[in-house]
């Protein structure tokens, strides 16, 4: 055990090695982390003007949950923390905070960044090894960007599905998984925007017929996941542009109107193709009713199956 402010760092799963990074880049962040406030942030991200340290340090990647309605005297189950984007929201909101990262430096970079929260925990190791010895049960378990790497990590066949039965034994008995992902379909993939996760073009729509290890849904497909892993009660909301720094929270009670949708040249990982008007495509798909269909991301709450 290790203490950084009042954060708990518990090694007792970490190998060794960091299992996923996203390069040098970490060094920076965990130097700004280390000797900047919250409140510089901004400034660091303009003058940087690098995706990671954007990615990584913007406030705006908290508007995935900052709205949910959490149970003030809930405990959560991070899976994937990262470099800690989300955790402070989850720790202000939340009784308690259990946050599971496979990285020892990105988990450093959260605990820095979070040394203020003294409600927080931050585990460093494989999930799937750490989750077989865990006692506790969850009231929410959080997946943002990390069910679709389930393959990865989760041994055997049905990985997905694997892995959300795992989660789901970790939950109250009325307890809630949180999704954020990418969608398969989203409109952004047929525009010219690489697939996230593989940088290749319409990887995605194509089937993932070239990829491994990692992959997203469509709507249906992720909802049947869903429920054939023991999940009911399912809620879909619409993150645009997209979940990873998302400006508007949609919902099927509250789609957007024609015109609405105009901010859709920010791709700011890698370079794009622009092959039509994607506000124009918009407004046709909105008009169809189909919007939910084509949403670039999608955020769910799914509840434990009684």
């Amino acid at each position: 055990m290790e203490h950084i402010g009042k954060v708990t760092m518990n090694y007792d799963y970490y190998s060794g090695k960091d299992l996923y990074s996203d390069g040098d880049i970490e060094d920076t962040l965990l130097e700004i982390v280390k000797n900047h406030d919250k409140s510089e942030f901004p400034e660091i991200i303009a003058e940087k003007k690098s995706w990671p340290v954007l990615y990584h340090l913007s406030d705006v990647r908290t508007n995935i949950l900052n709205w949910y309605p959490f149970k003030k005297d809930a405990n959560v189950l991070e899976v994937g923390a990262g470099c800690g984007a989300i955790t402070g929201t989850l720790a202000d909101k939340t009784a308690r905070v259990t946050a599971v990262d496979l990285s020892k430096r990105r988990s450093l970079i959260n605990a820095y960044r979070n040394k203020d929260k003294e409600n927080l925990e931050i585990i460093v190791g494989n999930f799937y090894d750490i989750s077989s010895a865990m006692k506790e049960r969850y009231d929410y378990v959080t997946l943002i960007g990390v069910l679709e790497y389930g393959e990865c990590y989760i041994p055997g066949e049905n990985a997905y599905q694997a892995f959300l039965e795992k989660i789901k034994g970790l939950l109250k008995p009325d307890g809630k998984v949180l999704i954020a992902i990418e969608n398969q379909l989203g409109l952004k993939y047929f525009a010219g925007c690489k697939e996230d996760h593989v940088g290749r073009y319409f990887e995605g729509i194509e089937g993932y017929t070239n990829t491994s290890g990692v992959r997203t849904f469509s709507k249906k497909a992720l909802a049947d996941l869903l429920t054939q892993s023991g999940y009911e009660g399912l809620e879909f909301y619409y993150p645009y542009p997209d979940y990873k720094l998302p400006d508007t929270i949609y919902t099927d009670d509250f789609l957007p109107a024609k015109g609405e949708l105009c901010r859709n040249s920010r791709n700011f990982d890698a370079d794009r193709m622009a092959l039509f008007n994607e506000t124009k495509a918009w407004n046709t798909i909105i008009e169809a009713g189909l919007f939910p269909e084509f949403s670039n991301s999608f955020f769910v709450v799914a509840t434990k199956k009684g």
